[in-house]
């Protein structure tokens, strides 16, 4: 079963979990699972059916939106990491 890692920030909408398993042959099946064990958590990831723009999602080291974006396949044995976008400073 594949899992996702969740960053720090985002924990608060998993019950603290750090690393989920999910249910998904796609990444946007597992993103799917995800938000349906932790509604709370979509908003924060998605805007309608799109990933939001400052939301990053990694399959090993590759950002997913440079494979098949949420159409790329997973294995059992994947490991996903949401890695929301950080900006500011002077």
């Amino acid at each position: 079963m594949p899992s996702i890692r969740i960053p720090t920030p985002l924990r608060a909408y998993t019950a603290n979990q750090a690393q989920v398993a999910v249910a998904g042959e796609t990444v946007g099946a597992a993103l799917d699972d995800l938000t349906t064990l932790y509604p709370d958590l979509r908003p924060h990831l998605f805007q309608e059916n799109q990933l939001r723009n400052f939301v990053n999602v990694f399959l090993g080291e590759e950002d997913v939106r440079f494979l098949d974006g949420l159409e790329t396949e997973l294995s059992d044995n994947d490991s996903l990491r949401i890695i929301p976008s950080i900006a500011g400073g002077c």
